[in-house]
């Protein structure tokens, strides 16, 4: 297989111009960066599939080859084509969305994420990664939380099973006998 530098070239170029106006905060231009991007894609696909042949359908034959040309990267292109056009019109209706209501097509920044980032993260269970089986008032992961031990590794179920144990206060925990008569009362009472 014969490398093209230039194709190569070109195709990183595209690939880079289109992250960069996806990147943007204008509708348009994000629109444009996709395309440019799927176009990017579809010729790497192109470029990295087998050698040109012959067509892979019986009784047709091309000079000078004499293998078949693999159909596969056609058809991922042309799925990827469909695919980047559905993409186009999604993103052309929400352009057009924003601009009849805004009369701009920009992204401005969502209120409530403005407020997120604001917002003061000394209290533990306003965090992010906040788990609600830690301690409520120091934040540390407690005996009842995740399968980690003290210094974040994992651990197995055995010493999982023996720090919840030694964790649930089983003085507080209803008799055993107790539990399996509730539903025979129950029963009788609905007779």
């Amino acid at each position: 297989m014969i490398v093209d530098i230039g194709l190569f070239a070109a195709i990183a170029v595209m690939m880079a111009t289109g992250v960069y106006l996806i990147l943007d905060r204008s509708l348009t231009r994000m629109l444009m960066g996709i395309i440019l991007a799927g176009n990017a894609v579809n010729l790497l696909l192109l470029s990295l599939a087998s050698p040109p042949g012959n067509p892979p359908i019986m009784g047709y034959f091309s000079e000078g080859r004499d293998s078949l040309a693999d159909p596969l990267a056609q058809a991922l292109i042309l799925t990827a084509i469909v695919i980047t056009m559905g993409m186009a019109a999604f993103i052309l209706a929400l352009a057009y969305r924003s601009f009849t209501i805004n009369t701009d097509d920009e992204v401005d920044d969502d209120p409530e994420d403005t407020k997120v980032l604001e917002r003061d993260v000394d209290r533990a269970s306003e965090d992010p990664d906040f788990d609600a089986s830690d301690d409520p008032i120091t934040g540390a992961p407690s005996a009842l939380g995740d399968a980690f031990g003290p210094d974040g590794e994992p651990l197995t179920a055995e010493e999982l099973r023996k720090a919840r144990v030694d964790a649930v206060d089983t003085g507080a925990m209803p008799i055993p006998a107790r539990i399996h008569e509730e539903p025979a009362e129950r029963k009788e009472d609905d007779r």
